[in-house]
């Protein structure tokens, strides 16, 4: 008897079709596995084998013979469970063969015959459904994900009888539906606010630039200035997320086995701090299998990289390409992925090792060789790729105690989303929807400024001696402070309120 069950496997964050072909024969009761299994499919013969046993039904006691084509593709993990065991069920009578048809079937088995969730599920239902199948057999726990998708049947086992029973009579289990408008209207919830910031006004304007236009910021500050309370509230005015928006940060999260349980789409931009000693594989991806680092599973959202020049210089001169090209590649002997990595980043920094450098409450203890090495942590190319650079000065303590709380989150965010409507009817015919994705080319075709602006801006990179990548993000940084105000034309007070975000870091590493 001869069965062929179909199954998917994740490259990257994509997904393929793996087939797995059964063969029984007469013979010795020996189990032979090729097409170049790891260590976890190989192992899947023994909790295959219990599991059919465990749940009441028969294990073939003759040669079997499985075959997971491609055969040169390595396979890995034990989403291949399920399927192989409906094949051994298939080859031996006990479930139907035309069953099978027009199905794919991933899921973990348990030895006591229980399905457990697996990853890239959201992929694979994508995948699905591109490739013609009309049903999709997962686990339980994954049914939400892969309803999201539409277009393709999706059911959820609990159980390898529960499959058994639905390839058998299809009839007894209805499809698994979800309302994905209903899941992009719910509001994001948040345990902070903008409306718990006292003071900082000019910080607090230059985040609800950055917000609604994508664009990077660095903060540089002394320790308690608010640094790390504000970029953790930056998230509570992004807008909400679109449909293609949440769906690329779910299959991210989805591969990396990150998303929360039954959790079928997130739709709250994520918000990744990684520590200091984060690797390099971890920040921008990789591994010997490769998987997405912290700068992908923030797309779409915010990476905050606290203490940034504690972070060793490999890994902070590695996300100069996602930065400017919002993908990660990663290269291994075995094959190349691509990662999308179009986030935000917001970065903290202290001026000195000390951290008063500049701070009028307390003296610096720092030498000027000290604090030019500390400084020297972060490149020019890297800071040339950072659109905002502000001062947050520390607060002094009668401020704190007589300021009036701040503006909410919600008022913020109601500027930022206008502003982002804007955008995206100027730059959807380019496939990007905020000013900060703008190319060179882009940048100077819709953001044109007047001959009194023009002179401006030239004094200023003569000045401040700005590069020809540090002049192209001054003007995005007027056309979103245009946006914000509703103007079609960026006017002399929008480049030279975007100029001084170019400028407070010459105060720190000087001209040039």
């Amino acid at each position: 008897m001869f069965a062929r069950v179909e199954s998917a496997a994740l490259h990257g964050i994509d997904a393929f079709t793996v087939q797995i072909e059964i063969d029984l024969q007469q013979g010795a009761p020996v189990w032979t596995l090729v097409g170049l299994p790891d260590t976890a499919v190989q192992e899947s013969r023994d909790r295959v084998r219990t599991a059919i046993r465990n749940s009441g039904l028969y294990f073939p006691l003759l040669k079997l013979t499985v075959n997971l084509a491609p055969a040169d593709v390595r396979k890995e993990g034990p989403a291949y469970d399920l399927p192989m065991a409906i094949g051994i069920l298939a080859v031996s009578e006990q479930v139907p063969l035309d069953a099978l048809e027009g199905t794919l079937i991933v899921g973990e088995l348990s030895l006591d015959g229980g399905v457990r969730a697996v990853n890239g599920v959201l992929s694979i239902a994508m995948h699905a459904r591109e490739s013609g199948k009309r049903r999709l057999i997962v686990p339980q726990a994954n049914a939400a994900e892969a309803a999201v998708v539409g277009g393709v049947e999706v059911y959820g086992v609990e159980t390898l009888l529960d499959a058994v029973q639905l390839l058998i009579n299809p009839a007894h289990k209805s499809p698994v539906r979800v309302d994905v408008d209903a899941l992009l209207r719910q509001p994001a919830e948040y345990e902070v606010d903008f409306a718990e910031i006292r003071g900082q006004e000019q910080a607090k304007r230059a985040l609800e630039i950055a917000a609604a236009g994508g664009h990077n910021v660095l903060l540089i500050g002394p320790p308690g200035s608010g640094k790390t309370m504000l970029a953790r509230r930056l998230p509570t005015i992004l807008p909400p997320m679109t449909l293609e928006e949440a769906l690329q940060t779910t299959r991210l999260y989805s591969a990396a086995g990150l998303l929360p349980p039954k959790t079928g789409l997130m739709t709250t931009r994520p918000f990744r701090s990684p520590h200091h000693t984060t690797s390099y594989a971890a920040l921008v991806g990789g591994g010997s299998i490769p998987r997405p680092g912290e700068i992908s599973l923030a797309h779409n959202g915010v990476l905050f990289l606290d203490e940034l020049p504690e972070f060793k210089r490999d890994v902070l001169e590695a996300m100069r390409q996602p930065l400017e090209d919002g993908v990660v590649s990663v290269s291994r002997v075995q094959a190349a992925v691509q990662f999308p990595a179009r986030c935000m980043l917001v970065a903290a920094m202290n001026p000195c090792p000390c951290g008063f450098y500049g701070d009028t409450h307390q003296t610096c203890q720092c030498s000027p060789t000290m604090i030019r090495k500390y400084l020297q942590r972060i490149s020019g190319p890297l800071l040339d790729r950072i659109d905002i650079h502000l001062e947050v000065p520390r607060l002094k303590q009668d401020e704190l105690l007589t300021l009036q709380a701040g503006e909410s989150s919600a008022a913020i965010r109601e500027r930022v989303v206008r502003a982002r409507e804007r955008q995206l009817q100027r730059l959807r015919p380019y496939g990007i929807v905020c000013n900060a994705q703008m190319s060179s080319k882009l940048a100077r075709e819709h953001c044109p400024i007047g001959e009194d602006a023009r002179g401006y801006l030239r004094m200023a990179v003569q000045r401040l001696g700005l590069s020809a990548r540090a002049y192209d993000r001054i003007l995005k940084i007027a056309r979103t402070i245009a946006d914000l105000e509703g103007s079609d034309a960026i006017q002399l007070p929008h480049i030279a309120e975007a100029v001084q975000y170019r400028s407070v870091d010459r105060r720190f590493w000087g001209g040039g």
